[in-house]
Parts: C-alpha cells; sequence; structure tokens
C-alpha cells in the first residue's frame, strides 16, 4: 500500500504559499505491537500551524523541513495491534498529513460514530469548541448582562466563544471580515451586534455596539480590533488572549499602542492561555458542548474543502477569510 504525504519543504517568509508544501507518495508500514494503521478521514487546518512553520520556541515544537506537517484528524483504524482500538473504530487524534499511517495507539481516542457528524471532532467537539469553552467560561467568566467582544468571531473558536456567552446570559459583539459573516453571526447565531472589520470604522462602530463599555474580550485576532477594544473596557474587565491571526505572517514585530496604562486604570485581567493548559479538563468540556449541541443550543458551521490534494490551499484560505466556522478537509469516507 503507499499513501500520500505532506511535508514541509521550507520555512516561509511571510505568507506561506503552495510552494511551502511537497507531496510524496511512500509505502505504509505494517503496524508493530500497541500500533494501528489509519485510514485519513478529515483533516483540521488551523491557524496555529502557521507559527510551527518557523523556527524558534514556543508551546509546541516548530515543524521540521523536510518532514510531514502533522495536526488534528479523524481516522478509521484499517489495521489494528491493540484490543483497544480494533478495525473500523474511528480516532481523533494529532496525526501527519497522510492517506494512510501508523500510530501509536496510545495517543488516539476513539470517538462515537452517531453522537454527531465526525469531523464535528475537530472542531466544536474537538480542539477549537474546547478552546471556546476553557477560555470563555474559566477567564473571561461572563456574567449575565455583561458585554462580551469577539474578534474572529466568525471563526471556528470565536462563533462557539459567542454562542457560549450568549446561553450565560451576556450581551455579544463580534468582529468578522464581510458582510456575509456580519449576517451570518446576527441572523445565525444570535450576536446583539457584528462589525465589519474590513468596512467599518473599528473604534467608532465598536463604541456605538459597547456603549455600556467592554467587561469581557476573547482575543483571536490582535492588532487594530484589540487596540480598539482596549479603549473601552470597563472596570476588572476579562481578556481571554488566544491568537493573534492578524500578525502571524507579518516578518517585522508589529508596533502598536502599549496596552499596559489601559489594562491597569480598569484593573483588567489579561491572560494568554493554551487549550492543552486544560488536558486534564477536556471531558468536561467535551460533555458540556455535547449536551448544548444534542440540546440545540449550539450551532456549528464548516467550511469542507474536498480531496486530500487541497490541504495546503484550505490552510492559505484561512489567511484571507475564506472560511466561515471550522475548516476541514475530506479526505475519504469511512467504512
Amino acid at each position: 500500500m503507499t499513501s500520500r504525504t505532506i511535508l514541509l519543504d521550507h520555512r516561509p517568509q511571510g505568507q506561506p504559499t503552495a510552494e511551502t508544501f511537497r507531496f510524496i507518495s511512500s509505502d505504509v508500514a505494517q503496524p508493530g505491537e500497541g500500533e494501528v494503521l489509519l485510514k485519513t478521514l478529515y483533516v483540521s487546518v488551523d491557524p496555529y500551524m502557521r507559527g510551527r512553520m518557523n523556527e524558534g520556541k514556543s508551546y509546541v515544537p516548530p515543524f521540521e523541513v523536510g518532514q510531514p506537517i502533522s495536526g488534528g484528524a479523524v481516522a478509521q483504524v484499517v489495521e489494528s495491534r491493540n484490543e483497544q482500538l480494533p478495525v473500523g473504530t474511528v480516532v481523533v487524534g494529532n496525526l501527519a498529513w497522510s492517506e494512510y499511517q501508523v500510530a501509536p495507539a496510545k495517543g488516539l481516542q476513539a470517538v462515537p460514530r452517531d453522537a454527531a457528524p465526525l469531523s464535528y471532532y475537530l472542531g466544536l467537539l474537538g480542539m477549537p469548541g474546547l478552546t471556546a469553552y476553557f477560555g470563555l467560561l474559566d477567564i473571561c467568566q461572563p456574567k449575565a448582562g455583561e458585554t462580551v467582544v469577539v474578534s474572529g468571531a466568525a471563526g471556528a473558536v470565536g462563533s462557539v466563544v459567542g454562542q457560549l456567552a450568549r446561553l450565560h446570559g451576556a450581551r455579544v459583539v463580534g468582529t468578522a471580515g464581510s458582510a456575509e459573516k456580519v449576517a451570518y453571526l446576527k441572523d445565525e447565531l444570535g450576536f446583539d451586534e457584528a462589525i465589519n472589520y474590513k468596512t467599518d470604522d473599528v473604534a467608532a462602530a465598536l463604541a456605538q455596539a459597547c456603549p455600556d463599555g467592554v467587561d469581557c474580550y476573547f482575543d483571536n485576532v490582535g492588532g487594530a480590533v484589540t487596540d480598539a477594544v482596549y479603549d473601552l473596557l470597563n472596570k476588572h474587565a476579562r481578556i481571554a488572549l488566544c491568537g493573534q491571526i492578524s500578525s502571524y505572517n507579518a516578518t517585522e514585530a508589529p508596533v502598536g499602542p502599549r496596552p499596559e496604562p489601559k489594562l491597569l486604570k480598569t484593573s483588567t485581567l489579561l491572560k494568554g492561555f493554551i487549550v492543552g493548559d486544560y488536558y486534564k479538563r477536556w471531558p468536561e468540556g467535551t460533555r458540556a458542548l455535547t449536551q448544548w449541541l444534542q440540546q440545540g443550543q449550539l450551532k456549528f458551521e464548516e467550511t469542507v474543502t474536498e480531496g486530500f490534494e487541497q490541504i495546503p490551499q484550505a490552510f492559505l484560505g484561512l489567511f484571507s477569510g475564506e472560511n466561515t466556522g471550522k475548516a476541514v478537509v475530506k479526505v475519504a469516507d469511512p467504512e
């Protein structure tokens, strides 16, 4: 059996391109004791992967040049040498961008096939949903009647954050990058207000949308949107620092207003976090998100691209705002 795999060809400077990736075909090994042979069903493409293409220390090791790129994936066991994961089991884990691969069973989690669409385990019921759950509820702790602002609100994380804030009685304002996404946030997800950061005067629009100031800010974007939010912070505001996608492709360190005086005078809590910080509590988050989904209290949008060869393009599309909700690539159907 042969399998296609996608490697990191070189470290990009600025925006990655199709040439950043290299496809190879190779024979697939047989699984050893405690291992399984997997067929990839869905691959997740996520903004954090851009940081792993750079050299240097971070919260996860960088991808190695000439080696497979890896990330969240849903796969099916086609051969097994582990009794906990028999043939046919669907699993989620951190896997290579490869059509077939051998992996240790220890790092995989079996998921039910009937609780939700399988791709949801890369989105609402996976890393993005858990990021929203813990970042909002543990750090921001929104209270009924407070104002919550979410940047990147139409993305996989932001769309869940806004809905969870609404479930907890907060007033929710989101920013997004197109008229269609603004309409989606207000008409489909129930956001109280939404702002198009590409066409609106963000500072003026936020001030109008948040007449009572901002109590909680879930920051997925950074940059000018965050600068505008900081001017509206209320006393004892809370900020969950989740992502800074506006600067991921920057070749020089961005220069902006220094936020410390604003944080100081409002006694604001600013906490950066990684969802892995909450690893021991993931079952709690998954249970809660599954329950809200099954009760019809959460909606989830996906942008699904078909075909293994389209993975790089789906990844690149994250930085031009092509996705609404979670971006995933469908590689194969389960058996």
